[in-house]
């Protein structure tokens, strides 16, 4: 007689905690942009700075073209592209939680048919159901709200009381939500810093390097300063775009909370009532 076994449940994708992503982020980005130029920025730039000083030696009145190789071809200029795909990598993987995050509104956690109230005896019940989740759904905002609003129902009877827990409890994580910003504002305000230390460093450079333009020679000295320039260039435009999606996700964030909390008001509040 041959009994049949049950196959194992599969185990559910884990969403990776943020340190390890903002680490693992940081070593991709930085392998990655450096093997760039290496490869490719560096050289390319360096035999575009050879040929337009050649030509500039030989025709006085030739102006230089601005290439896109010259103008990120520096170091400051490749730290201030590794801060900011770093930043968007970040970005992205909580813009990906809040979007999984949002999926739950869609799903019916409690069932509370239209015209059925909610009474403190029947508070334990609801909870129940939200306890027989998977331990990763638990972690989750409306959840762990839903679970707290029947809590306080069920322990004080009182409307209000769990109102407030449920509207406590989004305030709670729209301050978590805000303060994980804080290494994406760090990395917005570093990127302007390395540019203004790049510049600073390039026209020192090119003060040194006065002394040939006394001479007639004022190719390096054009040369540093047109570098120290283009590392405030840069980071002031990739600081402008940054900013733009910090902004975004700031939003969905905010969004998602408010919607949070409508939606327990709508699905679980509403329907609550006292004998």
């Amino acid at each position: 007689m041959v009994i049949a076994t049950a196959p194992p449940p599969s185990r559910r994708f884990q969403y990776p905690s943020e340190f390890f992503v903002t680490l693992l982020a940081l070593i991709v980005t930085i392998l990655t942009i450096h093997a760039l130029y290496v490869a490719w920025i560096n050289p390319v730039g360096t035999q575009i700075v050879q040929e337009e000083q050649a030509r500039m030696k030989v025709d006085p009145d030739y102006v230089p073209e601005r290439s896109f190789f010259l103008v990120i071809n520096a170091p400051e200029q490749e730290a201030e592209i590794i801060h900011f795909i770093w930043a968007l990598l970040i970005i992205g993987y909580k813009a990906l939680l809040i979007r999984r995050e949002r999926q739950f509104l869609n799903r019916e956690l409690i069932n509370v048919p239209e015209g059925i109230k909610v009474l403190p005896e029947d508070a334990k019940d609801y909870a129940r159901q939200l306890e027989a989740l998977p331990p990763e759904d638990q972690s989750m905002l409306v959840v762990r709200a839903l679970q707290r609003t029947l809590d306080r129902f069920a322990a004080t009877r009182s409307i209000r009381d769990s109102s407030e827990t449920s509207r406590a409890v989004c305030d709670s994580e729209a301050d978590r939500l805000d303060s994980g910003l804080a290494m994406i504002r760090y990395i917005a305000w570093a990127i302007p810093a390395i540019g203004f230390i790049g510049t600073v460093r390039h026209i020192g450079d090119a003060l040194l390097q006065a002394h040939k333009a006394v001479t007639g020679d004022i190719t390096t000295v054009t040369s540093s300063l047109g570098i120290a320039f283009n590392a405030t260039f840069v980071a002031l435009l990739l600081t402008i775009i940054l900013m733009f999606f910090l902004h975004q996700l700031q939003q969905a964030q905010e969004g998602f909370v408010h919607d949070t909390d409508h939606w327990i008001d709508q699905r679980l509040i509403k329907h609550m009532q006292v004998r």
